[in-house]
C-alpha cells in the first residue's frame, strides 16, 4: 500500500521533478526544504524513498492541496488554492532569464524546437490548465462556408459574486494593471489578480519595442500564444500592427499571428492591453473558397482574393513581405475612413469611429498570407448591443463580442450552456425539464422536428447550436453573402480600384 504521509508526498513529487529534467539532482534537498516551508513543516523523513512507481507531478500537486487544506494552512477558497499551486510548481520552473535563455538556445536549432519545449514547460509546470481545458466540450458542424468548430468553454470557471466582491475590495491596488501585463510574471496572486508565481514570459524584440510571449493558461486551440507589449497601452491597429504581424510570422512560420479589432464590440475581451493572438492551428476560414480575385492597382506582386466567408474577408499573399504589408494598410486606411448609408456602414458618427479590422497572418510556404476582416461597430436603437454583432435572437447562444477566434470560425460558448442544453434534450425527450427561459422559444422549434431518440437527440441539438453559430458570425458580417450585400462589398471594393 502507497505511504500517503506528506513526508512521502513531498519526497514523490521531488524525485519526479528531478526524473523529468525539472529539478536538478543538486537542488534536491533546496526543494524538500521549499515544500516544507510552503507547508509550514518544521521536519521530514530523510530515509523516505521514492513509490514505485512514481506519481505525475499534478497528482502530487493535488496531494500537497489537500493536505494544505486538512491541516487549514489555506481555506477551499479558489484563490488560495491557486496561489498555493502555482508556489508549489514553481519549484519546477526555471527563472525567467534561464527560460529565455533556453528558448533562444533552441531557436537557433529550429524555430519550432523553440516553442515545443517552452510549450512543454508551460504545460508541465501546470501554467497552462491542461486538466480544466479537457473538460471543454468540443464538437463541429459542416456548413455552406465548410466546417465551423465550438468549444463550450468550461476550462476557465467564472467569477462568483464574492469573488468579485474580494477583488473590489483587495487592497493588491492596480498591480499588475492588467492580466497581460508583463509584471504578472511571478506574481503571488491575491483576489482579482491571478496566482502566477509559475509564470514565464519571453522577450521578443520587434523593431526596437520589447513585446512578450507566452502561452495562453486556458488554450482555446493548439498551442495557443499571445504576444503582448512590454507597456500597457491600449490596442490600436495601424501599420506598425501590420508589420509587426508579418515580423512575427518570420519569426514563428509554423504558427498564425492574429489581431483583433482595436474597438469595442469588435474588438476582443482585452482592449487595455496592446496584444496578439496566435498558435498552431489550421481554423476553418483558412480553407475557406475563393469568390473572387481582385488586382490591387500599385501591387501587381500581391494575389488578392475575397473570400466565401460569413465576415467580409479580403486575402492578400506574396513572397514580398512589405507589399503585403503596404497592400493592407492601403485596405485598412480606405475602410477606416469609408461610409456607405445603404449598407448601415459609417465611418464615425457623434465624433466615434465605427470602422476596424481584424488581421490574420500566416505563412503559406515562402509566401505571407495576410487576411483583412472589415468590422464596423455602429449601433442604432432597433440593434443597441451593435449592428454588426449577434442579433437578440440568437444571443441566447453567444452575445458576447465576436473576436479574432470566432471571426475564424471557431466559438467559444459559455459554460452555462454545458447545463442549458441538457434541459432542453430533457424537453425534447418528454421529461419533465426545466428549459432556461432564453431557450424555450428555441426549444420549441426543435420540438417540432421529433419524435427523438435519448442516443441521438444532443448530437441534433449540437447541430442546431452551430447553425446559431454561423449566423452569429453572420451578424457580424458587414456584407452578407446575398446579392444585396456583395453589391454592397463591390462598391467598397471599386474604391481600390482595379476590381476584377
Amino acid at each position: 500500500m502507497q505511504d500517503s504521509s506528506i513526508d512521502q508526498v513531498i519526497r514523490d513529487f521531488v524525485s519526479k521533478g528531478i526524473a523529468a529534467h525539472r529539478i536538478h539532482s543538486l537542488d534536491e534537498r533546496y526543494a524538500i526544504n521549499h515544500l516544507l516551508g510552503l507547508l509550514g513543516i518544521d521536519a521530514y523523513d530523510v530515509q523516505k524513498i521514492p513509490s514505485i512507481p512514481l506519481p505525475n507531478l499534478l497528482d502530487s500537486l493535488d496531494r500537497i492541496i489537500s493536505y494544505a487544506v486538512e491541516s487549514q494552512l489555506i481555506s477551499g477558497v479558489t484563490e488560495e488554492i491557486e496561489i498555493l499551486e502555482a508556489q508549489v510548481m514553481e519549484l519546477v520552473t526555471p527563472l525567467p532569464s534561464e527560460v529565455n535563455k533556453r528558448f533562444w538556445m533552441h531557436y537557433e536549432e529550429a524555430p519550432m524546437r523553440a516553442t515545443d519545449e517552452f510549450y512543454r514547460l508551460s504545460q508541465d509546470n501546470d501554467y497552462i490548465k491542461t486538466r480544466k481545458i479537457a473538460k471543454n466540450k468540443h464538437f463541429s458542424i459542416d456548413s455552406k462556408y465548410g466546417k465551423l468548430e465550438i468549444t463550450i468553454n468550461l476550462s476557465k470557471p467564472e467569477k462568483t459574486r464574492q469573488q468579485m466582491e474580494a477583488a473590489r475590495q483587495s487592497e493588491g491596488g492596480n498591480y499588475p494593471v492588467c492580466a497581460l501585463c508583463m509584471e504578472n510574471e511571478g506574481y503571488k496572486g491575491r483576489a482579482g489578480a491571478a496566482a502566477r508565481s509559475n509564470h514565464r514570459i519571453v522577450r521578443l524584440p520587434l523593431f526596437g519595442e520589447n513585446w512578450g510571449f507566452q502561452y495562453s493558461p486556458y488554450s482555446y486551440y493548439n498551442e495557443h500564444c499571445i504576444i503582448l507589449s512590454e507597456e500597457h497601452v491600449p490596442m490600436h491597429v495601424n501599420e506598425e500592427t501590420i508589420a509587426n504581424l508579418l515580423e512575427i510570422v518570420t519569426v514563428f512560420p509554423h504558427y498564425f499571428i492574429g489581431s483583433n479589432a482595436g474597438l469595442p464590440i469588435v474588438g476582443g475581451s482585452i482592449l487595455s492591453h496592446e496584444h496578439y493572438q496566435g498558435g498552431r492551428h489550421h481554423f476553418p476560414m483558412e480553407a475557406a473558397k475563393v469568390l473572387r480575385t481582385l488586382a490591387l492597382e500599385g501591387f501587381p506582386e500581391v494575389e488578392a482574393e475575397v473570400l466565401f466567408w460569413p465576415l467580409s474577408v479580403i486575402r492578400l499573399r506574396s513572397e514580398e513581405r512589405g507589399e503585403v504589408a503596404a497592400a493592407a494598410c492601403t485596405i485598412m486606411e480606405a475602410w477606416q475612413n469609408y461610409s456607405d448609408p445603404q449598407a448601415d456602414i459609417l465611418a464615425e458618427s457623434e465624433g466615434m469611429r465605427h470602422n476596424a479590422v481584424t488581421l490574420i497572418a500566416r505563412r503559406v510556404g515562402e509566401a505571407y498570407e495576410l487576411d483583412v476582416v472589415l468590422r464596423n461597430n455602429r449601433t442604432t436603437e432597433e440593434f443597441p448591443d451593435g449592428i454588426f454583432h449577434p442579433h437578440p435572437d440568437v444571443q441566447h447562444i453567444k452575445k458576447e463580442n465576436i473576436g479574432l477566434i470566432e471571426v475564424l470560425g471557431l466559438a467559444i460558448l459559455p459554460p452555462r450552456l454545458e447545463t442549458e442544453l441538457d434541459g432542453v434534450a430533457d424537453y425534447l425527450l418528454g421529461k419533465n425539464a426545466e428549459v432556461a427561459s432564453c431557450h424555450r422559444e428555441w426549444a420549441e422549434e426543435l420540438k417540432q422536428q421529433g419524435p427523438f431518440a435519448a442516443e441521438s437527440v444532443m448530437e441534433i441539438i449540437h447541430e442546431a447550436v452551430g447553425e446559431k453559430f454561423l449566423r452569429v458570425i453572420e451578424d457580424a458580417g458587414v456584407y452578407k453573402q446575398t446579392p444585396e450585400g456583395q453589391a454592397g462589398f463591390d462598391r467598397f471594393l471599386s474604391t481600390l480600384k482595379n476590381q476584377q
